[in-house]
């Protein structure tokens, strides 16, 4: 049986089209995909997100712990609040997620983590934190809502307890507060601003039924993914996976190497393909007629080629896009293979879009 967030009942209300993701019954559209994107990038919208976990990694080692489990270094999270995105990796440094560490006190950070690889993070976050004496918590009383697009700050401040909106109005980007149980984070995953709110379940309903009445678009996890797409981010599980490493995935970035003596998880099988990395992760567009899907060919002329890892059509761009990792040093003009028949395209940087602007 598919599980269920706090929100099914009301995705059910508003006629949603529910579908199997990661084990959970969630909402993939409403009444239109493409209104639900617009919807985000020009004012606001919402995404029940709560099949995702929150995780506490709590005890007086636990920065040294995240130090050596995460390939980004949260030594750099000096303020409270304060988060990083980064990678956790394998000892041969196959990705077995993506995440985002908050850190809270010296001796709490927050995680979160996708859905469909919770179990296992846990798995091995737990078995790493035994030496460190960690204590590795998920935080299955809460949930997560994210709100994104321009307007969405402004739908969501009067909405929260009246001791945390001053703190949140105040936030940097990747940076969170929180009052009692109610935890918010200025991230997000489509490419425009707004907040990640963690909470009780029992607290989800009211706090969506208000942003609803404030005029916040109930948006599905359709529309989620070609907002991600045109900003640009990946996607775990299409995009990177345990049989790919960061330098080929477009998350080198992620990787903080100095302190050249810190000893992270993954690093011994990374440090061979520093500048060498058989493979990189590039953008596409495609000028051509034609969507761009995962798995499609892509070929240069001067012989590289690789495959398209994630495509489709670019809502904000009308154009299609993709996501593609192709042969170290491939560039200039190629082609996607689309139902037989080769489309041209161009190698981009992503991301395709950032706070509503097209940047390709």
């Amino acid at each position: 049986m598919l599980k269920k967030t706090a929100l099914h009942a009301e995705h059910a209300r508003l006629g949603a089209r529910l579908v199997d993701f990661a084990g959970w019954e969630m909402p993939i559209q409403y009444q239109s995909q493409l209104d639900e994107h617009h919807a985000v990038r020009e004012g606001a919208g919402m995404f029940d997100v709560a099949h995702m976990a929150a995780v506490d990694l709590q005890g007086p080692r636990v920065r040294e712990f995240l130090r050596q489990v995460l390939a980004n270094d949260v030594a750099r999270l000096t303020l409270p609040g304060k988060a990083l995105y980064s990678c956790l990796l394998r000892e041969d440094a196959g990705i077995l997620d993506d995440l985002i560490a908050y850190f809270m006190r010296e001796d709490w950070f927050r995680l979160v983590v996708n859905a469909g690889t919770a179990d296992k993070d846990l798995a091995w976050l737990e078995r790493q934190a035994q030496a460190y004496g960690v204590d590795v918590r998920r935080r299955a009383d809460l949930g997560i809502l994210a709100v994104q697009g321009p307007q969405a700050r402004a739908r969501v401040l009067p909405l929260l307890p009246a001791g945390l909106r001053e703190a949140a109005a105040g936030l940097q980007v990747f940076q969170a507060a929180e009052d009692g149980q109610t935890f918010v984070g200025r991230t997000g995953y489509t490419g425009e601003d707004g907040f990640e709110l963690i909470l009780p379940h029992a607290d989800l309903m009211s706090l969506w039924q208000g942003l609803l009445a404030a005029g916040v678009r109930p948006c599905g996890l359709g529309a989620r993914d070609t907002l991600r797409l045109e900003a640009g981010m990946n996607l775990y599980g299409q995009d990177m996976d345990e049989s790919t490493q960061p330098l080929e995935s477009g998350l080198g970035w992620t990787l903080a190497w100095e302190p050249a003596d810190r000893d992270f998880i993954g690093r011994a099988a990374l440090e061979p393909l520093r500048g060498k990395s058989p493979r990189q992760f590039v953008g596409l567009v495609l000028e051509g007629r034609g969507i761009a899907r995962a798995h499609m060919r892509v070929r240069f002329a001067g012989g590289a080629a690789g495959e398209t890892t994630s495509g489709g059509f670019a809502p904000t761009m009308k154009q299609s896009i993709a996501l593609a990792r192709v042969d170290a040093g491939a560039s200039g003009a190629c082609e996607v293979e689309i139902r037989g028949q080769w489309v041209a395209a161009r190698i981009v940087k992503p991301p395709f879009v950032r706070n509503g602007k097209i940047l390709v």
